[in-house]
């Protein structure tokens, strides 16, 4: 297929609480559209509040998909996602309508519009080990000093606590002989399987902690507190639940380790380290193009995608 003969896939990135469901849905709105979600924690069931799931009346009649369709006790990978997303893709354009991806996974987003060669190699024992290896005392720092001694910039990259995604990238080069940033260099040197156009949403940088701030106590009232609670008596969820933001902030306050004003305060805090990773993430790809939020409503914005949308791909 020659690729102006590629699916068009409109793709809404940024920072957590940048407002990017707003803008999707005004997004489909306008070209037809039905949303897909690159969002590594919304793809789980029973935690809505944890990962900020959009309601009901955010979503306003607009198709939304891979939303709660994992149980948290699974494993989920980027090469399950993009089998996921890539078939509601086709199945969106195979009714007439436009897919709209949208969320703040980079990696989600990257393993849809970018070939990702090195992804579907994988050796559970190693992978186990390494985990096992990071749950020891100092296990996340020598973890990570692994990483930088086989892979610098994949470690520059990741943060110490970023366990999960530190292993993959040592199991990478102890399977492929060559880094992860290696293969990410070679794979975008290959064109995808769409004509993507990558919109991401930026805020002054005070703007965007009051947001998150405004977020996070959303997510108090809205139940954050019950939820943590009931997802602790399932020791099998623990493993998921432990990487959403917010998750062991309020457990540490409900086993009476801190205040719950402490899980709060530090809550605020580890979202505003994500949405600085998340910024690093799309701030490095030169495919983005990035729209100033503050002071415009959803519509707006929606209304400029729309206008490059067709200046790109339909003049």
């Amino acid at each position: 297929m020659s690729k102006a003969q590629k699916p068009i896939l409109p793709v809404i990135a940024g920072p957590t609480a940048s407002g990017k469901t707003a803008c999707a849905v005004a997004l489909c709105r306008q070209i037809d559209g039905e949303v897909i979600s690159a969002d590594s924690m919304q793809v789980y069931r029973d935690m809505d509040v944890l990962s900020a799931m959009p309601t009901p009346q955010e979503m306003d009649g607009v198709p939304h998909h891979l939303l709660r369709c994992v149980d948290p006790s699974e494993k989920y990978t980027a090469d399950a996602y993009r089998e996921a997303a890539k078939t509601c893709v086709a199945d969106v354009i195979a009714r007439g309508r436009v897919p709209v991806l949208c969320g703040g996974t980079g990696l989600y987003i990257d393993a849809v519009t970018r070939p990702m060669s090195f992804s579907q190699r994988s050796d559970e024992a190693m992978h186990a080990a390494l985990l096992a290896l990071a749950e020891e005392p100092g296990g996340r720092r020598r973890l990570h000093d692994m990483l930088r001694e086989v892979d610098p910039e994949s470690a520059a990259r990741l943060h110490v606590n970023d366990v999960r995604r530190v292993s993959r990238a040592i199991e990478i080069y102890r399977l492929t002989g060559v880094t992860q940033t290696e293969h990410t260099r070679l794979d975008r040197q290959r064109e995808g399987d769409y004509r993507e156009i990558i919109f991401a949403l930026s805020w002054p940088r005070e703007a965007l902690y009051a947001r998150i701030d405004a977020r996070v106590d959303d997510m108090l009232r809205a139940g954050l507190v019950d939820e943590v609670r009931a997802l602790m008596a399932d020791a099998q969820r623990h493993p998921t639940a432990a990487q959403a933001i917010g998750y062991k902030e309020i457990a540490a306050a409900l086993r009476g380790e801190i205040s719950m004003a402490d899980a709060v305060r530090w809550t605020k805090q580890a979202t505003r380290n994500l949405a600085k990773r998340q910024l690093t993430w799309f701030r490095r790809d030169s495919r983005v193009i990035w729209l100033e939020a503050e002071g415009e409503s959803a519509e707006s914005l929606a209304l400029k995608m729309k206008d490059m949308i067709d200046a790109r791909f339909h003049a």
